[in-house]
């Protein structure tokens, strides 16, 4: 089994023994643990679960989404059949529906909320994620450091932007990554606010793999290590019996090697890698794995 699955299970097992349940925004309760560490040397193996299966186009699309065509239209995504965000898109009137809790006299009251926006903000998520990158110009900036200076230690690219948060939907998750060259090998730190296990830490894992290695192809170097610092990691009550699959998938096999990520040896420019619905210049080969599992949605 993969380096990352073994890992990943441990995560999944120390939160069901060790977490506790607590309320929280959504109406859904969730078992959670207040934080965790991992590491991860692309150098030894690129990181794609294989007890369930990752659907690497959606996950590297909604990534170049992010940082290469820094967007926050939902729209873009829908059109290459990705629905990540849909949940959260606002519409045509600039509103946006939800079902959560709401803290009342220091209670949880679950109640239908309307949230309203700049119709110039429909069919968007607000101002977070590539509507932040796009505004700082957070790739442009930290691709030239690197290739300009790179003993640099500001390298950072942070979505955490407090004049924004009453403008996005849904404020950035993992919100910060840190970047260091070392030794001809490209490094990163990401920092994670909010971890929902099941559905997210898979996909997120998996696309900064992939960014780091297309940024570290087009500066001349080659991908290294990532650290990842996750506040609040969590499993919905819903995801259990799904995690619990998950689990046991691990413990009855043992025999599924890691994949390769294949990048387009011609595109050297970052912006120039294929972000059509096919994702042509970004693969992995030898992909196995046992197969998806279904975890609702917490919104």
């Amino acid at each position: 089994m993969t380096k990352w699955d073994k890992e990943y299970i441990k995560l999944c097992k120390k939160i069901l023994d060790e977490g506790v349940e607590v309320e929280n925004r959504t109406g859904i309760n969730t078992i959670k643990i207040p934080s965790y560490h991992l590491h991860f040397d692309l150098r030894e193996e690129f990181p794609v679960l294989a007890t369930k299966q990752l659907f690497f186009r959606q996950a590297i699309l909604e990534m170049l989404w992010i940082y290469q065509e820094q967007s926050n239209d939902v729209r873009w995504l829908q059109e290459r059949n990705v629905h990540i965000w849909d949940e959260w898109e606002i519409d045509d009137e600039g509103l946006w529906h939800a079902t959560q809790n709401v803290m009342e006299n220091g209670k949880y009251v679950k109640k239908d909320i309307v949230r309203e926006f700049d119709k110039k903000y429909a069919h968007t998520i607000g101002t977070a994620y590539g509507y932040i990158v796009n505004k700082f110009k957070m790739t442009q900036n930290l691709i030239e450091t690197i290739k300009n200076n790179p003993t640099d230690r500001r390298m950072v690219m942070t979505l955490w932007q407090n004049d924004y948060l009453d403008t996005a939907v849904l404020p950035s998750c993992v919100w910060s990554s840190e970047w260091d060259v070392t030794d001809g090998y490209l490094n990163m730190w990401v920092h994670q606010r909010s971890c929902d296990v099941p559905l997210g830490l898979p996909f997120n894992v998996t696309q900064y793999a992939t960014l780091l290695s297309l940024i570290a192809k087009v500066t001349g170097l080659k991908p290294g290590t990532i650290d990842w610092s996750i506040k609040d990691a969590h499993i919905y009550v819903n995801q259990v019996d799904g995690i619990k699959e998950q689990i046991e998938r691990f413990d009855t096999r043992e025999d599924i090697p890691a994949p390769k990520l294949w990048i387009n040896p011609e595109v050297d420019d970052f912006f120039k890698f294929d972000n059509s619905k096919d994702c042509l210049d970004i693969k992995v080969e030898g992909y196995e794995h046992m197969g998806p599992i279904r975890f609702p949605i917490a919104q």
